[in-house]
């Protein structure tokens, strides 16, 4: 019997790239393979020569249509078979092969927000609602809005096979978080963009849209961002290189933030658990710091680090491989 292949892949949208997706009618003994598209629809190729190619890089089980059908996630290639330049994951993969020895791992933590038409869910037609406090990991339909999806988000996430972690409701009503991870730097971003994609899709079945604005409402509420955790092997074995880390990511701190998402200015402002984009710390449990480290990895003596940085739309890819090979490249210098 056939069966539905969903074919997903990153476009050319700037200042922020978005997720695209086509399905392909598959013979039940058929597995994905390269497919093509029009890449002048795209912002990826010109109409006069507007072929790409669809390589896939990760085939999971399709929770929404359920049966044998599949997400197939893909990189995007030129018709020569080299990465096209809105391929982020080719450079991410060359990055964790010179870095394997390290063994990275990564937990990212997926802020979003929810909107009805031009206003968050559950926002009253007119001004705001109550001022945060109560919201955080509330309860109650005067506090939460949109439970009925992230439920349905993570459950399909789940089923997909895709390292879900967790899911919370965060400090702005209508904004939520999920986490993947703590799976390899290739893994986590691979599976970021798939949970992505499914929170799309999922929320459009309760008409409802899935924002990674960092600051979906200007004046006193929190941005949405993507914390990353991170860590090697010597930092979950001891406490002196992780700070070793930080000390690396404050020397390259103007590259990082350059890349860590389109509007971080706005979110980074150093008021509502931010610290200011243009300054770099870091500290014990601070989370008005660039870097936190966690209390308890502080008392184990040994651990992660969260940089606190990223914006919500930033590139897993990009974020990765930046903190990979800062981190990574500095520990091989001997932290100078």
């Amino acid at each position: 019997m056939a069966y539905k292949a969903e074919y997903i892949w990153i476009d050319g949208a700037e200042p922020t790239q978005k997720l695209r997706s086509k399905t392909k009618i598959m013979a039940d003994d058929e597995i994905p393979g390269i497919w093509g598209f029009d890449g002048s629809s795209t912002n990826q190729a010109a109409g006069e020569s507007s072929d790409c190619v669809l390589n896939p890089v990760r085939v999971v089980p399709d929770p929404i249509r359920g049966g044998a059908n599949k997400l197939v996630l893909c990189e995007v290639l030129l018709t020569n078979m080299k990465p096209h330049p809105t391929n982020k994951r080719a450079a991410l993969v060359t990055t964790a092969k010179k870095y394997a020895k390290h063994e990275m791992w990564f937990g990212i933590e997926q802020e979003y927000t929810f909107f009805d038409g031009i206003k968050p869910l559950g926002w009253p037609d007119n001004g705001f609602p109550a001022p945060q406090f109560g919201y955080y990991c509330g309860v109650g339909a005067d506090e939460i809005f949109g439970r009925e999806i992230v439920e349905a988000h993570s459950d399909a996430c789940m089923v997909a096979g895709l390292t879900i972690a967790g899911t919370n409701a965060e400090v702005m009503p209508a904004q939520w978080e999920f986490q993947i991870g703590p799976i390899g730097p290739v893994e986590c971003s691979d599976e970021m963009w798939l949970a992505r994609w499914l929170l799309y899709r999922i929320a459009e079945d309760f008409g409802v849209s899935a924002t990674l604005n960092p600051k979906p409402i200007e004046g006193d509420w929190n941005g949405a961002g993507a914390h990353t955790n991170f860590s090697t092997k010597q930092m979950r074995a001891s406490y002196a290189p992780i700070e070793q880390a930080c000390r690396a990511l404050g020397e390259k701190w103007e590259l990082h933030v350059k890349n860590y998402g389109y509007g971080i200015e706005r979110r980074l402002t150093g008021r509502h658990e931010t610290a200011p984009w243009n300054r770099f710390s870091w500290g014990v449990s601070n989370r008005a710091a660039s870097v936190r480290i966690p209390w308890q990895v502080a008392v184990a003596k040994k651990g992660y680090a969260e940089d606190r940085r990223p914006n919500a739309n930033m590139d897993p890819y990009t974020v990765t491989r930046l903190i990979t090979d800062t981190v990574c490249s500095y520990a091989e210098k001997g932290g100078k």
